[in-house]
């Protein structure tokens, strides 16, 4: 399973380009790291790749993974897995209840509550079950927005600055986890940071404007 990007151009309404001629490929188990500076383009990137690309900018090139054609597909059928600064968690539901909300629809019933109880033990977060968002602690929330991504069984992983609103050492531990996390979806995942410690050791580094390093 790869995530393939070919020729791909991104316009601001109005003709100016952030960027044109655009070629990666990004393996399953791979995290693939943008950098560059605040309006090169880099979360407008995931924006096409999942789907919500705002009317204020437009795109062409391909664009495909495991080997579908994303952009004939509604965000919502794409199989793409967020992962925000904000954790986004709905703050009336329990920690529980957030985790069963990403599960798919084919899980049913207890089924839901189940698997959400041994994701959260798979994390050591079991206690926390029946807390809510605002009880608990930035980076408890960090880890359960995570695991509520993989639950979706998403087939790519986006991740926007995952670790910018942490402190440094919770940053630290946080992202070994995440990385660690990933490679076992074995999903290709690509990651925005302006954060040169937050690169995966020895992975692909894409710094702007668009040229390919390693860590």
């Amino acid at each position: 399973m790869c995530l393939y990007l070919e020729n791909l151009a991104i316009h601001k309404t109005g003709g100016e380009a952030l960027f044109t001629s655009l070629n990666m490929r990004v393996k399953k188990g791979e995290i693939l790291t943008l950098m560059g500076p605040s309006g090169c383009g880099k979360s407008t990137l995931l924006d096409v790749i999942a789907g919500h690309l705002s009317d204020e900018f437009s795109y062409s090139g391909n664009l495909t993974l495991d080997s579908a054609d994303l952009t004939k597909l509604p965000a919502h059928k794409r199989n793409v897995g967020i992962l925000f600064q904000d954790d986004l968690l709905f703050p009336h539901l329990t920690v529980w209840e957030n985790l069963a909300f990403a599960l798919p629809n084919a899980i049913k019933g207890n089924d839901r509550k189940t698997q959400a109880m041994q994701a959260l033990e798979h994390i050591s977060l079991t206690k926390l079950a029946n807390s809510f968002p605002a009880q608990i602690s930035g980076g408890q929330r960090a880890r359960i927005s995570l695991t509520r991504m993989l639950l979706a069984k998403p087939k790519v992983a986006l991740l926007d600055e995952p670790f910018s609103k942490l402190d440094k050492d919770l940053r630290i531990q946080f992202r070994d986890w995440v990385v660690e996390q990933l490679k076992e979806a074995n999903i290709p995942a690509l990651m925005v940071t302006h954060d040169k410690e937050d690169v995966p050791q020895g992975s692909r580094v894409l710094t702007w404007p668009w040229e390919v390093t390693h860590a």
